[in-house]
């Protein structure tokens, strides 16, 4: 059984067996609703993993026979993780989205603790993408990733004790997406 495959019975079985829990706060993004877009978009994923989620797939993981050593890396790799969340949007035609919906999320960004670590701005095409970090006594504790091109933007808030070097691997999985090399 792949990973994703196995993220998603591992979310419905917590769903049902998990009381809700609140995330911490510190460097947690507050996402807009967004729905008016999911509406417009041929490609949508809004994915958000809080800590029991987390602790309960990698439980199942390391108790589980189908896993293959990669899937279960990327689970152990989530065990200091409390939260990801992931909104990306695709659409057909430029101007579907308005950048003050991509704009709420970046000012948050803006706030005590958050660094940012890359701007890169392209005007033709027009891209953006940004990421920042948010340090604690000296450790990453939370990093954000802000990208928009015409058609489509993504915003990924990762929360916990974060090892880059770790949290790199999960590049192309949870709806993480990869970072392109040019």
């Amino acid at each position: 059984m792949k990973f994703p495959a196995f993220l998603a019975a591992a979310a419905a079985a917590a769903v049902l067996a998990l009381p809700t829990a609140s995330l911490a706060d510190g460097p947690r993004l507050t996402m807009p609703d967004f729905s008016h877009l999911r509406a417009k978009a041929n490609d949508s994923v809004d994915i958000t993993i809080g800590a029991p989620l987390l602790r309960f797939a990698s439980f199942l993981a390391n108790h589980s026979d189908d896993m293959d050593d990669e899937d279960r890396d990327a689970v152990n790799i989530l065990k200091d993780i409390r939260s990801v969340q992931v909104r990306s949007f695709k659409f057909d035609e430029d101007g579907a989205y308005s950048m003050a919906d991509v704009d709420a999320v970046r000012k948050q960004l803006n706030g005590p603790g958050w660094t940012r670590l890359v701007e890169q701005h392209k005007r033709e095409p027009r891209e953006d993408t940004d990421v920042f970090m948010c340090l604690e006594d000296g450790k990453i504790k939370g990093i954000a990733v802000v990208s928009s091109e015409p058609r489509e933007f993504t915003i990924v808030n990762v929360i916990g004790n974060i090892d880059i070097d770790k949290l790199a691997k999960l590049e192309g999985q949870f709806g993480i997406p990869k970072v392109a090399q040019e």
